[in-house]
């Protein structure tokens, strides 16, 4: 797909117009909107439609000739399983897991042009429980669950409409399983074994070349020298440590479909080390290669960013049962797949 791209640096940070047009020098403001609304500028490979969106150093700025595909809504979101205290969903590739908290008193009008998949549950909640405050499990039964009685809060309470609590997040490009708690008790019980890397998380990408078993372990800095989150090797620099533990599930030509098991799970872990290790992930626009080394080009012609959180899986706050859930590859991303193993 022919496209024109433009990486964000420190002086062109900002709302994403001001900084294309700082990109692009000859655009006036009027092409510039006419792209936006034309659903053709793009940010880390997802369109862009909301003119107060602002950039950092290190976002791509993407402009293509075809427009982008539609922004996710409502009906893209899945309750994968609902009751009284968690929701686990199954977010589309190119919405935001939260919205950032300097952007919650928007307006209702401008959260539903990019909604959030919170604010989308939060909606998709209420339509299923009619409002009437009663709560019950709904969804598919994950493996691991023996019980099929409804659940109470503690103390008997529900949780409210916008008592959707964060316990952790997926990139926006990403697609995949995610957790909601609907109770503080909840959240708290869920964030403890976040911490105590005793959650299953299996993320499915593909990567250029051929890739062999491993386990990555490095630390994560803030910024590698070019506004993106890096890694490194040093013990003693200040960071927090990613552990991903790798292996090939298929081969294709010129091509590796990877199952990553995270350790730990910090923001852009598995895009960063593979990136870094000179296997920057199919269909992304962001991390192309080591700082400071040559770019890896992208010619997979992947639909998006090829990174999907396959399977989640944690003891449940009020049963204590372990249970798990599964998801496919997205419909896009298995017909992708299916030409790589043929080879086109």
């Amino acid at each position: 797909m022919t496209a024109v791209r433009y990486t964000v640096t420190a002086e062109a940070a900002g709302a994403v117009l001001a900084a294309l047009r700082r990109c692009d020098g000859q655009l006036t403001w009027n092409q510039a909107r006419r792209l936006m609304h034309e659903l053709r500028l793009g940010v880390n490979g997802i369109v862009c439609i909301d003119e107060g969106r602002r950039v950092q150093a290190g976002d791509v700025l993407e402009v293509r000739q075809r427009p982008f595909p539609p922004v996710p809504g409502d009906e893209d979101v899945r309750i994968l399983w609902l009751d009284a205290l968690v929701v686990v969903a199954a977010k589309p590739a190119g919405m935001l897991s939260v919205r950032h908290p300097g952007d919650r008193d928007w307006s209702e009008e401008r959260k539903r042009q990019q909604p959030s998949l919170e604010e989308s549950l939060g909606r998709l909640i209420r339509r299923r429980e009619g409002g009437s405050g009663a709560v019950e499990r709904r969804g598919g039964r994950p493996s691991g669950a023996r019980t099929q009685r409804c659940l109470a809060a503690p103390g008997g309470v529900a949780a409210t409409d916008s008592g959707l609590l964060a316990v952790h997040r997926i990139d926006r490009e990403t697609s995949g399983i995610l957790v909601f708690a609907r109770t503080e008790e909840s959240q708290q019980f869920l964030i403890h074994q976040f911490a105590a890397h005793t959650v299953l998380r299996r993320y499915l990408c593909v990567v250029p070349g051929q890739m062999s078993m491993q386990t990555l372990r490095s630390r994560q800095v803030r910024d590698r020298g070019d506004g993106l989150r890096g890694s490194t090797d040093d013990q003693s620099v200040e960071g927090l440590d990613m552990v991903t533990h790798v292996k090939p599930l298929r081969r294709f030509e010129g091509y590796t479909e990877l199952e990553c098991r995270l350790e730990t799970g910090r923001t852009n872990q598995i895009r960063i080390q593979l990136s870094e290790l000179g296997y920057p992930l199919c269909g992304d626009v962001k991390y192309r290669g080591p700082f400071g080394g040559a770019v890896v080009e992208d010619t997979s012609v992947a639909p998006g960013l090829a990174l999907h959180a396959a399977e989640l899986g944690f003891r449940h706050p009020g049963t204590k049962e372990q249970l798990s859930w599964q998801l496919p590859w997205p419909s896009g991303m298995l017909r992708w797949l299916d030409r790589l193993s043929r080879g086109q």
